[in-house]
């Protein structure tokens, strides 16, 4: 199987219906880093079918540019599954970067996906093993089992959030995705979203947050984005254009943060060379920088270097 990079810029993933032709062709030039045309929930099902076709033809002749290109097709319990796959994958395979498959329960689940997605590249002639897997967790079980399920398939890019359908499933008392129930003292998403967040990192995997219903609510949509961004989260659903810049910047380190990242991986890479005397730590500024300060500053170079930032400041060794 092909080995891919699977950690590709998901600060913000747009939803678009995938029967809506005019909305394709839009989310087009959007700044998302990721579109994900929509076959579940976004498509009534008496248009489903259709939409499957409009999905490919938008995958094969629109313009992407370096977005990352995702279908999420209908849960396994339903009987759409197989031909969503089927259609799309054969149609438009090379100008798909990955599947997103809903309401995950358990691993077997990944699993089929994994296997038809196989059969199907050695079928047409594909590379096998490019195209990746998004697993959205959204009920009890899918979270009870989530580890297995990070672990299920090599495909497997990120780990999602879904709001709403967990929200029902767990019978929490608040009509509002993503917002608080009323009564609760504390955050009632909190062990949700660590515990996403610990199974995806713990198998090299990004983790989304879900959506924000409320599109007219910028500011509410920004603290739901915090929130998970304080945690480590990789980034979150977009369902309205004007989310969009929102969540790029939320998901993005600050100018400073990503400028003193990259001071601390070249002041580490000089003060263990042997220029810089093979130490195992020295100090940056006030700072004592040592591996541990490494692995901490990747993290935030990584995220900015994805974002297209540019550094404002340059390493210096000292002088003697």
């Amino acid at each position: 199987m092909t080995t891919v990079n699977r950690l590709r810029p998901r600060r913000s993933c747009l939803a678009v219906p995938g029967s809506n032709p005019r909305f394709l062709e839009k989310a087009q030039a959007l700044p998302a880093d990721q579109v994900f045309l929509d076959l579940e929930d976004a498509c009534a099902p008496l248009v489903k079918e259709s939409a499957r076709h409009t999905i490919v033809d938008a995958l094969n002749n629109g313009d992407w540019g370096s977005r990352t290109r995702v279908v999420r097709v209908n849960d396994w319990t339903t009987h759409w599954t197989y031909r969503d796959v089927v259609t799309v994958v054969e149609g438009a395979g090379p100008n798909l970067d990955c599947i997103m498959l809903p309401k995950v329960q358990d691993a077997t689940q990944v699993q089929a996906l994994d296997l038809l997605l196989t059969q199907i590249e050695k079928t047409m002639g594909f590379e096998v093993g490019r195209i990746g897997i998004e697993a959205q967790i959204e009920n009890a079980k899918g979270l009870v089992n989530v580890d297995a399920i990070a672990a299920s398939s090599p495909r497997v890019e990120t780990i999602i959030f879904g709001p709403a359908d967990f929200m029902a499933s767990i019978n929490m008392k608040s009509l509002v995705v993503g917002e608080q129930p009323p009564g609760y003292p504390a955050d009632a998403y909190h062990y949700i979203l660590m515990r996403l967040l610990m199974a995806a990192r713990s198998h090299d995997l990004q983790v989304i947050d879900g959506p924000y219903l409320q599109i007219r609510n910028q500011e509410g949509y920004r603290e739901v984005a915090r929130r998970a961004a304080a945690l480590g989260f990789d980034g979150k659903w977009v369902l309205h254009p004007d989310q969009i810049a929102a969540a790029n910047e939320i998901f993005s380190p600050t100018q400073d943060d990503y400028d003193h990242a990259e001071l601390i991986l070249d002041a580490y890479e000089w003060c263990t060379s042997e220029a810089g005397g093979a130490k195992g730590s020295a100090m940056l500024g006030d700072e004592m920088i040592d591996e541990a300060s490494r692995k901490m500053a990747l993290v935030i170079a990584g995220k900015g270097r994805a974002a297209g930032m540019q550094r404002t400041s340059k390493f210096e060794p000292p002088q003697d």
